[in-house]
């Protein structure tokens, strides 16, 4: 019985350091910026001034100084040549699970859903594993900052925002708990192999988790009315999270696809004044002229997406972005899961390709991301005064083939641009023919 202990015992450590080896990658954190930096002859994409040719700019202790084309190097600054290269700022990812799931098929690397389907306590960045493998893959297209949001059925927990370079989720963490996430209840029956209910049983099952949903809209309501009536109450955790969306100090995002979906959500949140943000919102094409109106912001979570029904243009879900730019929607372009978060400038550059402006694309995953989680006094765009986070880019960013990072700053911070993929692409260069 000792031996076989001992096996056990032997076997499950084996096992959870080599989970752990999976989980963290051996990039340091870039250090503290220690002196001014001029990247000079640079292409810069300002996304709020245009794009300014031959160009210098100038950041000191993190924050951009000056931008011109006859600026002064400060003393002691490090001058870096950059004629002919881009300078893009950072990208920001939303509706990631990065940092909160790592290999699909292993439990122990996964920790993006809480138990139960009413956990709006729960806050993303606190799970944040800032040595996930996959960051350095996503820093290696320009990707600086994420928002990182739990998983769920129904009052899925609130995101944060996280930059790409820290040391553990303390370093990482932007702004703590921007918004509370809702997965709207289904509107519709699917006919698949996977659904085992019959259409009458999933309508009820429907109108069931709406019904939930709304009660839970109205306990925190009565919850919130009573902290503001000064009531001698027990504190519960979960309305305490919700407070904010009754105050207007934090954001509803509610991730919906369909069409009908997106309409209950925007009656429903009417009804309480919630500052909403509508996710994923693949039908959002189909009331642009709603969200236009309501000026309700949308982030696009179907770049790359196929078409959803039969008499949909195979282009339906690469041309949504440029109709949602021309009835006016305030939108951004997201590309949601963590793996695959890598290839959202290029879902951005293929909506140009379909319709798009380039300087729309450009703001959808830059300046209208910070603008949606409230930090668009800190990122998003090339400006004096702002966080001097940006990439460096032989070719344009949004091209998958012409893309070619050389450098990456977070807040003054050189950021390395290995990765496990670039690890094995230079040592499958040294194999011999």
């Amino acid at each position: 019985m000792k031996t076989l202990t001992k096996t056990l015992a032997a076997a499950a450590i084996g096992a959870l350091a080599a989970t752990s080896a999976t989980q963290a990658h051996d990039q340091v954190p870039g250090a503290k910026q220690q002196q001014p930096i001029v990247l000079q002859g640079g292409t810069l994409h300002t996304v709020t001034q245009g794009t300014l040719v031959d160009t210098d700019l100038v950041f000191s202790d993190g924050k951009i100084t000056a931008i011109g084309t006859d600026v002064a190097v400060p003393d002691n600054a490090e001058v870096v040549d950059i004629s002919g290269q881009h300078v893009y700022p950072g990208v920001i990812a939303m509706d990631t699970t990065l940092g909160l799931n790592e290999i699909e098929a292993v439990r122990a690397t996964r920790d993006a859903r809480e138990v139960g389907e009413v956990t709006p306590e729960v806050a993303g960045h606190i799970a944040f594993n800032a040595d996930s493998e996959v960051i350095p893959t996503v820093r290696y297209h320009g990707i600086t900052h994420a928002q990182v949001v739990p998983e769920g059925s129904l009052i899925n927990g609130q995101s944060s925002l996280m930059q790409l370079d820290g040391w553990n989720y303390q370093d990482s963490l932007v702004a703590a708990e921007v918004g509370v996430h809702v997965s709207w209840p289904r509107t519709y029956v699917v006919d698949t192999w996977w659904e085992r209910r019959s259409p009458a049983e999933q309508r009820e099952a429907n109108a069931k988790a709406l019904k939930r949903l709304k009660r839970v809209f109205a306990d925190a309501k009565a919850y919130y009315d009573a902290k503001q009536a000064d009531l001698n109450m027990l504190v519960d955790q979960r309305w305490e999270a919700m407070l904010g969306l009754f105050d207007g100090s934090k954001k509803l995002f509610v991730h919906a696809e369909d069409k009908r979906q997106i309409e209950q959500a925007l009656d429903l949140t009417q009804e309480y004044g919630f500052d909403l943000v509508l996710m994923g919102a693949r039908d959002a094409w189909r009331i642009a002229e709603r969200l236009a109106e309501t000026q309700t912001p949308v982030v696009f979570g179907s770049p790359f997406g196929l078409p959803a029904r039969d008499d949909e243009g195979y282009d339906q879900a690469f041309a949504t972005p440029a109709r949602l730019a021309e009835a006016g929607v305030n939108f951004a372009i997201s590309y949601p899961g963590y793996w695959d978060v890598r290839n959202l400038p290029f879902a951005a550059g293929q909506s140009v390709a379909f319709g798009l402006d380039v300087e729309q694309a450009l703001k959808a995953i830059t300046l209208k991301p910070a603008e949606f989680l409230g930090v668009a006094d800190q990122l998003g765009s090339l400006e004096v005064g702002k966080n001097a986070t940006f990439s460096v880019s032989k070719g344009d960013l949004l091209d998958p083939m012409g893309q070619d990072l050389t450098h990456l700053f977070i807040s003054g911070r050189a950021v390395e641009l290995e990765s496990r993929h670039t690890e094995l692409y230079e040592k499958y260069q040294q194999k011999p023919e």
